[in-house]
């Protein structure tokens, strides 16, 4: 069943990925500029119970981040409902909570592993060393039904592998409802969510975990929501696209941009004491050129049957600074920008190091 599942999720974004036309030559694009969201966590001086609700101290210490816009962002309306989220950290867990405002609360699923973004969701997508491979997923609903996956790299990259069987070990997860669950009698405020990753979960895919001082993953979050008309006292979903809000803004409507997601920098300060200042790696922006490069590299095999070294048929603005160099063999290529004696690479397969 998990491997029909898996089979299912991969084949349903091949074809929300290239809907726009039956054979698609080009590779989407984000269609906002490169500058995702930030936020600092902080430790937590305490354990965080697992409960749904806020009532360690240390969370009124947190700050919130910004309210969830359109995934695709300023391009489309700002959400109806809002959607705010906080983390925390210890030496033991990375802490998440969400809260949800919403006048009619439903869910389905409860069984773990169900394809949960089929209900209203929250969702959380982490990559520790922000290659953009060898990332992991996360979503809830308000059964508190948990669907979690690993997957090698994005479904746009050839070789993606989806491991649904994969579960977070001791993961603690929890809901609160502010209403009532599958009643469209009455009208309700919102459900939040609380949860904690054991960072052992994390740690094959991170260059130190827990994180240190400083340290900077790609984090993001996702919240579906469905349409709904009552229907025989029962919620029924509209056949529309669904609403998906986030924390930072994709460009275009496909969480599996990992560029693309924000930057969570972690502090060894306890939350509410000594206050960090977020500064953005500067191998970031090399590393958004490559992609540039990658972008342009795909669409242009995709048109032509091969990859080009020649880095000015591929309409790419690259500082006069840094020396650009593409390297092919029949059916890949690597791409490398050297800076100040440093170099920064992106593979066909998306890959940067």
């Amino acid at each position: 069943m998990k491997k029909y599942i898996a089979l299912t999720l991969i084949l349903l974004f091949a074809s929300s990925l290239f809907s726009q036309e039956p054979f698609v030559d080009f590779l989407p694009e984000p269609q906002i500029e490169f500058n995702p969201k930030s936020y600092i966590c902080y430790k937590t001086d305490s354990p965080i119970v697992i409960d749904g609700r806020m009532n360690e101290k240390i969370w009124s210490k947190a700050a919130w981040t910004e309210d969830f816009v359109d995934i695709e962002g300023n391009m489309q309306p700002k959400p109806e409902l809002r959607t705010k989220a906080k983390m925390l950290w210890d030496d033991n867990f990375f802490y998440f909570f969400c809260e949800m405002g919403e006048p009619h609360i439903w869910a389905n699923f409860k069984e773990r592993d169900s394809v949960i973004f089929y209900d209203n969701d929250f969702e959380i997508f982490i990559d520790p060393d922000g290659d953009t491979h060898n990332y992991y997923e996360f979503e809830m609903n308000a059964f508190n039904t948990v669907w979690d996956l690993f997957l090698s790299q994005p479904y746009r990259d050839t070789g993606c592998k989806v491991l649904d069987s994969w579960d977070i070990q001791k993961l603690q997860s929890a809901v609160r409802l502010n209403g009532t669950l599958n009643d469209p009698k009455d009208e309700d405020t919102g459900w939040s969510v609380e949860i904690a990753y054991p960072w052992k979960v994390l740690e094959e895919c991170a260059a130190q975990c827990p994180p240190q001082q400083g340290d900077q993953w790609r984090v993001n979050f996702s919240r579906v929501e469905w349409e709904t008309k009552i229907i025989e006292d029962r919620y029924s979903k509209l056949r529309k696209p669904e609403h998906n809000w986030v924390w930072s803004p994709q460009g275009l409507i496909n969480m599996h941009y990992p560029e693309m997601w924000g930057f969570v920098q972690f502090s060894e300060n306890q939350a509410g004491t000594k206050e960090d200042t977020f500064t953005l790696n500067q191998a970031e922006k090399i590393k958004w050129i490559l992609r540039q490069i990658y972008y342009k590299e795909r669409t242009y095999q995709m048109q032509n049957g091969k990859f080009t070294n020649d880095v000015s048929q591929l309409d790419v603005t690259i500082p006069t600074e840094f020396k650009t160099k593409v390297y092919l063999t029949p059916n890949y290529f690597e791409a490398v920008i050297k800076l100040e004696n440093k170099e920064y690479y992106i593979s066909s397969e998306g890959r940067t190091w």
